[in-house]
Formats: C-alpha cells, structure tokens, sequence
C-alpha cells in the first residue's frame, strides 16, 4: 500500500518561500525531487509564486532541470499577484525543479512535495 508523507520543500527552510534570483537558465534551484538510489519514491510537487514587484515578471519553471526545455512551464505573473504554478507534478530519481524570471529577488516560490513511497 502506497505511504505519502507531506514536506517542505527542499531548499525551503521552516515553510519560508524560495526567493527567485536567476534571471536566466540554469535558474535557483527549488526542489530536488526523491533520490536516484530509491526507484519507487516520487514527489508530487505543489508550488504558489508570489510577484512582489509593481510590474509584470514572467516567470520560467524549468521541471525536470536544464536541459528539457521542453519541460518549461512559462507564467505571467501581475503585481502583487499569487499563482498556482505547478499543481502536482509528479517527478522522482533526483530530478530538479528551478525557475528563473525577468527580474531578480521579486519572485518567492512556496509550495510543499508530497512524497509518496510506491509498493
């Protein structure tokens, strides 16, 4: 039977959101999903971006890592505005969630993974 447990993220400290520095690939790094050595771990991964700006940012989820673009996940976000920005996703085997938007330190990321342990 499936176990899910409910954490932080992993370079979150205490709950507190992830500040968005990079403004270019490879951004900050936000999570780092379930170790490689441990095949049926997975994170279900919920994140919230907070704009604090007074202007738009585009902001650039880079899930999965670097090198799939293709697995960008692209979002305007408006002054003072908060936004679901990945609701779920799965990602295990030591995968990388990190974003990167067009201005620095006005971007938090929040959030928390489910990890859940596959039988």
């Amino acid at each position: 039977m499936p176990v899910m447990k409910k954490e932080e993220l992993s370079t979150g400290a205490d709950g507190i959101g992830v500040k968005v520095v990079a403004t270019q690939s490879a951004g900050t790094t936000i999570h780092t999903s379930a170790g490689t050595n441990t095949a049926n771990l997975y994170d279900e991964i919920w994140l919230y971006a907070c704009n604090t700006h007074s202007a738009a940012v585009v902001l650039t989820i880079q899930f999965g890592g670097t090198t799939a673009v293709t697995n960008d996940l692209k979002y305007v976000l408006q002054p003072s505005e908060t936004v679901l920005v990945c609701p779920g996703l799965i990602l295990h085997n030591g995968l990388l969630v990190k974003a990167y938007a067009t201005t620095a330190n006005v971007v938090s990321i929040h959030g928390f993974v489910n990890r859940i342990a596959a039988s």
